[in-house]
């Protein structure tokens, strides 16, 4: 069932699990029907997130919708999630296309101009009745698993000077993550968690779990994180079964029986998610 799943988010700081948050690659049917299947086996909540650049190909609103009708088809709670809106023009199109979470990323600007626009987008929000992440400590992304440089661990006290000056539902901080595959072990900052978890009770959010320990997000998890994406582990996982169906099914050609058979290996992979998470049989 469709839902903004803020609730969720507070319960899940206060009993100590997250909801998986998935990156559905631009409304990805395969992707999103088994992330909504895997929610249901399990009884977990689940946020189907979306990236705009990942949009261009169907459009925002394609995402939009192929993500209401799948999370009307079981009856957990599935919120659809703008992610990383680097901007107030895409969060307001956004909450008119339907999202019931957006995100709206400052952090590559500095703290008082980052504050401004999340104070914008939550003025907005809160009469669509849809909660609002903000990020403090830009994500890095990998070039071949490498980063350029480790610039997103946030000084604790920045998060502070942040939240004097607004309010977000969660807030995403840098911890050492990044988006893509980590070459080795990534240097995950888990001590900034500790010392925010001091000062604040807003529901964090863990950027950047593809490749991350187990262990290290479970203990994040105990930190105050209430939300952990995926994205990289899951497309990558997508095309591989794909392929895996083009060589050894007898598809005679029908790109529905790959997508299906790709869908039904990938449930599993989310219900891994889901474990790690916490979140089974939360609902």
């Amino acid at each position: 069932m469709l839902s903004n799943n803020l609730d969720m988010l507070k319960r899940a700081y206060k009993e100590g699990f997250a909801i998986p948050a998935i990156n559905t690659q631009g409304g990805n049917y395969d992707i999103i029907w088994a992330c909504c299947r895997a929610a249901q086996e399990m009884r977990s909540p689940m946020i189907l997130a979306h990236y705009v650049s990942t949009g261009a190909f169907s459009g925002n609103d394609w995402f939009v919708n192929v993500a209401k009708w799948c999370a009307d088809k079981v009856d957990v709670p599935v919120s659809v999630h703008l992610d990383h809106g680097d901007g107030f023009p895409i969060c307001m199109e956004a909450l008119r296309l339907g999202f019931t979470s957006v995100m709206i990323d400052g952090s590559t600007r500095p703290i008082e101009e980052n504050a401004a626009m999340t104070n914008e987008v939550l003025k907005v929000a809160k009469y669509f009745d849809v909660p609002v992440e903000a990020e403090i400590g830009e994500l890095f992304r990998l070039d071949n698993g490498v980063p350029m440089e480790n610039k997103n661990i946030v000084d604790p006290q920045e998060v502070r000077d942040f939240l004097k000056l607004c309010t977000p539902d969660t807030l995403a901080i840098g911890i050492g993550n990044a988006h893509g595959y980590y070459k080795g072990k990534p240097d995950i900052h888990l001590e900034v968690l500790e010392a925010v978890k001091e000062t604040t009770d807003i529901p964090l959010v863990l950027h950047g779990c593809t490749g991350m320990e187990e262990e290290v997000i479970r203990k994040a998890i105990r930190l105050g994180v209430s939300k952990i994406n995926f994205g990289t582990e899951i497309r990558y996982k997508y095309v591989q079964y794909y392929e895996e169906g083009l060589k050894n099914l007898d598809h005679q050609g029908h790109s529905w029986k790959l997508s299906m058979y790709a869908s039904d290996i990938l449930v599993e992979d989310v219900k891994n998610i889901i474990r790690l998470s916490g979140s089974a049989g939360t609902v």
